[in-house]
């Protein structure tokens, strides 16, 4: 496995990461604990050292499961989790909340379910109105100076807000949706807002929620429950029209000789040297032909054709439900 720095900050982990969020009831059925100790521990043997949980999946269970799948090879692997929403003890939400004694009282929780005396990447989950980002910068600062957390992160942000968020603590690593149909963070002035202040880009869902691996298509029920059954990028027509870009990427895998999803992850690898995608399976066959993505090269004309047949397609649907969109910053 190949390793990369998340922009200029010291912290150095696999160019490729493990999400673990997908362990939980999100697209389908979650994993038990068994398979999801597994899986993860499957990803540790691969070389995977990034892995991304956060206090509001499950709530709380992810981040118990994430710990004890972990606590064996501890000093071998990157922990990053997450605050910013508001979650009663029974797991209720009741919207954002960012004030400083919150995240304190989330972070000594975190610690706890993770089995960890330091988490090495805390972000704010979502950037919330009521909360000036200057305060919540100060409070992870001074979390970092206890020794409670190393590394600052900021999650669906806007440019804006990480400027403001890194002048007074440095920013570490933003998290956002990005892969070839979600190019957002190209539009927005995100990536370069990275790119000046040498800053890390972690892109979750970088196989489109599965869509880019070409194993959905218009025939495949949803389950009912799952997170794509309310996207609107998933329903009937959009995924009938959407369709062109798993062509696309169906057409470039068997030029290279890889699998649709080893070429959408190729592609987020090739945009920039401090991007580091954490796709998720809950398979161990899903697993290892993600991680083969790293070994996969797509040339500089490569990139140009998968760039040029990607303009002519307009992905339909927005890439989250309504309700989900209105947390997201900028």
């Amino acid at each position: 496995m190949q390793t990369r720095a998340l922009g200029t900050s010291n912290l150095v982990v696999s160019a490729l990461g493990y999400g673990c969020m997908g362990l939980e009831a999100v697209y389908g059925p979650g994993a038990g604990r068994r398979e999801g100790i597994t899986i993860i521990r499957a990803a540790v043997e691969r070389g995977v050292t990034l892995f991304d949980t956060a206090e509001a999946y499950g709530p709380f269970m992810n981040e118990a499961l994430v710990g004890e799948a972990l606590a064996p090879v501890r000093e071998q692997v990157v922990i990053a989790t997450k605050f910013g929403f508001g979650t009663n003890p029974d797991g209720t939400r009741y919207g954002l909340d960012s004030r400083p004694e919150h995240i304190r009282q989330l972070t000594e929780a975190s610690l706890r379910r993770l089995k960890v005396d330091t988490i090495e990447l805390l972000y704010q989950h979502r950037v919330g109105r009521n909360v000036p980002i200057e305060d919540v910068a100060g409070t992870v600062q001074e979390l970092i100076t206890q020794g409670k957390v190393r590394y600052f992160g900021l999650s669906e942000a806007s440019a804006q807000t990480i400027r403001r968020a890194h002048a007074v603590q440095p920013v570490a690593a933003v998290q956002s949706e990005y892969s070839l149909w979600t190019r957002d963070p190209e539009r927005n002035g995100v990536l370069a807002t990275c790119e000046e202040l040498g800053l890390g880009f972690v892109p979750f869902s970088p196989l489109g929620a599965g869509f880019l691996t070409g194993k959905i298509d218009t025939t495949t029920e949803l389950d009912p429950k799952g997170f794509r059954s309310i996207s609107p990028r998933f329903a009937k027509d959009a995924r009938a029209a959407n369709m062109a870009m798993v062509d696309l990427v169906k057409r470039v895998a068997g030029e290279k000789r890889a699998t649709p999803a080893q070429i959408a992850l190729a592609w987020l690898l090739a945009q920039e040297p401090w991007i580091v995608p954490i796709p998720g399976t809950k398979k161990l066959s899903r697993l290892e032909e993600n991680l083969g993505a790293v070994n996969v090269e797509l040339t500089p004309a490569d990139l140009r054709d998968i760039e040029e047949a990607a303009s002519r397609i307009h992905v339909q649907g927005e890439r989250l439900p309504e309700a989900v969109l209105k947390f997201t910053n900028g």
